[in-house]
């Protein structure tokens, strides 16, 4: 993680912030030297990722420090778990702006600490550079992949079932509230969905425990219907979808946000997924094994798009299909 720019104290800053968060692994060297070593010698294969956040795009300039640096985290082992891997190490390029401090550089390392004690994984390098422009943290994570093929998106087979994790819509609720738009919500609904925008959980127990289960997955970034539509796509089938069945948090259902948002708005990182409809036991066990909330919303067919139905099988409009990436 050596410094590369000009910016005063760069090296300073790295020890005193970033350096701990690399003790735990010898090849991260202190983050000293200008790479790490990864040495692998178990026989299984690493699942790689990266994601970068922009401050005005990704997140909020007010949003604070320590969740911003746990989000960048979290977005990538959302990757790594949809893929069925297990986390393990993850750099990190940081861009600090003119006008950020000490302690908001202090209070994202506190932030990426209390992760990788949680998800157990562990800084190994990167890069930070200063100067004019947003905020940016680009994280890149390695995971292990202790058995079968990885998960992928083209995988799914015409009946299976298509499942989501957890409920849909959070993130873009937190948003709404950020943004002060939302309304018929209670200060805990606030909170909560506040939170859910702003420091996702990623499935890291399911989705390595899914490999063999199910055929396809990916996680839930840009939009529900944005997203099971790329699994569609890769599969070459359409997926359909029951608008009813699609979960929703208490603070969703009190909320004004109109369900057909509610299915395309971004930032939720859940896991959609499909499998067989004789796995059904099997999708459900796992789900209690890693305490896991697992919903089963539609199914693929043949053909090709996303279709979203109501309670009788008729076509829901949906104005849009979520996050596009430019």
């Amino acid at each position: 993680m050596a410094a590369r720019s000009a910016r005063s104290g760069e090296f300073d800053l790295i020890a005193r912030h970033f350096a701990p968060l690399a003790t735990s692994r010898s090849g991260a060297f202190g983050l000293t030297d200008d790479a790490a070593l990864f040495g692998v010698s178990d026989g299984a294969d690493r699942i790689v990722t990266t994601d970068a956040l922009v401050e005005g795009t990704h997140f909020r300039p007010d949003d604070p420090p320590d969740r911003v640096a746990q989000k960048a985290l979290r977005v990538n082992l959302s990757d790594l778990a949809a893929m069925g891997a297990t986390p393990e190490v993850y750099t990190l390029a940081l861009r600090i702006p003119e006008d950020r401090n000490d302690e908001w550089v202090a209070a994202m390392a506190r932030g990426l600490a209390a992760d990788q004690a949680r998800y157990g994984v562990t800084l190994i390098g990167g890069d930070t550079v200063g100067g004019a422009g947003p905020a940016m943290l680009a994280v890149t994570a390695i995971g292990r992949l202790a058995h079968g093929p990885p998960l992928r998106r083209g995988g799914a087979a015409a009946g299976d079932d298509v499942w989501v994790t957890g409920t849909i819509g959070d993130g873009g609720l937190g948003l709404q509230v950020c943004r002060g738009e939302a309304t018929g919500l209670d200060a805990a609904q606030r909170r909560f969905a506040v939170d859910r925008y702003r420091l996702p959980e990623p499935r890291v127990e399911l989705g390595p425990a899914l490999v063999g289960t199910a055929t396809a997955c990916l996680d839930v970034s840009d939009g529900l219907v944005a997203d099971l539509g790329h699994l569609a796509r890769a599969s070459g089938l359409a997926a359909e979808i029951l608008l009813a069945d699609v979960p929703r948090s208490d603070a969703a259902e009190a909320s004004s946000f109109p369900e057909t948002e509610r299915i395309v708005a971004g930032d939720d990182y859940e896991l959609a997924f499909t499998a067989p409809p004789d796995r059904r036991d099997a999708v459900r066990g796992t789900a209690r094994k890693t305490e896991t909330p697992v919903t089963r919303i539609g199914r693929m067919r043949a053909g090709s798009g996303i279709q979203v139905l109501d309670r009788d099988g008729a076509p829901v409009p949906v104005a849009r299909t979520g996050w596009r990436h430019r």
